[in-house]
This record gives structure tokens, C-alpha cells and sequence, in this order.
């Protein structure tokens, strides 16, 4: 799964150039929304730190408290609260998706090697959830609703038209392997370990092209709308 933060400015800020000078507020130095400020400002063309400041702020409460008073002009924020901040008149001025890969599954290689029925059979499982939340619009909504808590319907709506997007919960269950390279790239300026690797060393795409090419997974969407 890709990343679920955007970069959210003031109500004045509606571009790149304007929020140049300005401040974007994230959680702590080396976290995750710091690392997905510095992606979302390279994509919009701006150099972290020279052109845009990243203050440590705390957790997303405390950032949209920032953002809304005027103390930073950016803020790092989860969707659910990136879109009570557009309610508001605030901009979502960049989403870091593809850009960094935000959550997946881990096991050993020696698991696969000697389990990889059991590891053929997750990944089947995992093509089927997706595909149920993707073409059941209120089962989607439930799942959000318990793992995510009440929300407004009109969010909730959106939240998971954002969330069953194909660019965040694609069909065919490939990781990410751009997200992965811009993780290791900061990475390598201080361990020679992560310049030395390659996204492909952490991924093993065998099971899902194997269901990809069988055409297990176009089937399961033929004739179904999403």
C-alpha cells in the first residue's frame, strides 16, 4: 500500500510558489510525515529546508492546530483530517502515493522457500479482499468505519473513493517499487548498506505475476464496475 499523507496549505497558499518561504509542520525529524514532507516538496519542484522550513510540531491534532492558527503554512496530515481542512477552505497542495511505500507484508525468504503454497495462498487472499472492497461500495465503507471510527458520511464518502483508487489500492498487487527506492535513497547518505541495495532485493513479485499472467486477476473484474 502506498502512502495515506498530503500536504495541506492555507487557504492563501494554492501554489508551489507561494508556499516558498514558508513553513510545513510533521511530527518529529526522521519520522514518516518528515520524510513525506521532503517527497511532497521535491514533487512540487521546492528544496526542503532552502525553500520550504520543516518545523517538528507533534502529532496531527497539533499540526492542523498549526495550520489553522497561521503558525506554519503547510502541514503534513492524514486524509480523513486533509479533508475536514479543505472543508474548511484549506488546499491539499500534493498527496505522496506512488512516491513511498507506505505499508506491505514481510517474511522471511526461508519461509518462502519452504512454505510457498502458504505464501501463494495469502496473496490470493490479499487480490480477493482488494477486489471485494473495490466493487462493494458499502462494505468498503464499513470496513473504513470500523478500523477508522465515525466520521462525517460526506468524508466517509470520500475517504473511500481516495481509498480504493486504483493509484493507492491498485487490482493487481505489485509493490511499489519507485516507493521503495525513494525510501532507501535518504537512507544511503549515512549507511552503505542502503546505497548498496536495489528495490528489487526486498521484493519477491513471483506469486502475483503468477496470478497476474494465469488471468486469475482480470477475471475477477470482468464485467464488474469499480
Amino acid at each position: 500500500m502506498t502512502s495515506d499523507q498530503w500536504l495541506v496549505t492555507r487557504p492563501e497558499i494554492k501554489t508551489a510558489e507561494q508556499l516558498k518561504g514558508g513553513s510545513v509542520a510533521t511530527s518529529i525529524f526522521g519520522g514518516s510525515s518528515d520524510f513525506l514532507a521532503r517527497m511532497a516538496l521535491k514533487k512540487l519542484g521546492l528544496t526542503p529546508v532552502k525553500d520550504v522550513a520543516i518545523v517538528q510540531i507533534g502529532g496531527v491534532p497539533e499540526r492542523l492546530g498549526a495550520l489553522e492558527k497561521g503558525k506554519v503554512q503547510a502541514a503534513m496530515l492524514g486524509v480523513i483530517e486533509g479533508l475536514m481542512a479543505q472543508k474548511k477552505g484549506f488546499n491539499a497542495l500534493a498527496a505522496v502515493s506512488q512516491a513511498y511505500q507506505s505499508a506491505g507484508v514481510a517474511t522471511t525468504r526461508r519461509f518462502i522457500r519452504e512454505s510457498p503454497d502458504i505464501v501463494r495462498r495469502y496473496v490470493k487472499s490479499q487480490i480477493e479482499a482488494v477486489h471485494r472492497i473495490k466493487t462493494d461500495r458499502e462494505m468498503g465503507k464499513r470496513v473504513l468505519l470500523k478500523y477508522l471510527g465515525p466520521q462525517a458520511k460526506e468524508v466517509l464518502e470520500r475517504r473511500y473513493d481516495y481509498a480504493s483508487a486504483d493509484d493507492r489500492l491498485p487490482p493487481k498487487q505489485y509493490p511499489t517499487l519507485e516507493g521503495i527506492k525513494n525510501i532507501l535513497e535518504p537512507l544511503a547518505e549515512t549507511d552503505s548498506k542502503a546505497k548498496a541495495a536495489k528495490p528489487e532485493d526486498f521484493v519477491d513479485i513471483r506469486f502475483i505475476k503468477e496470478l497476474d499472467e494465469s488471468g486469475f486477476v482480470d477475471d475477477l473484474y470482468k464485467g464488474k464496475k469499480r
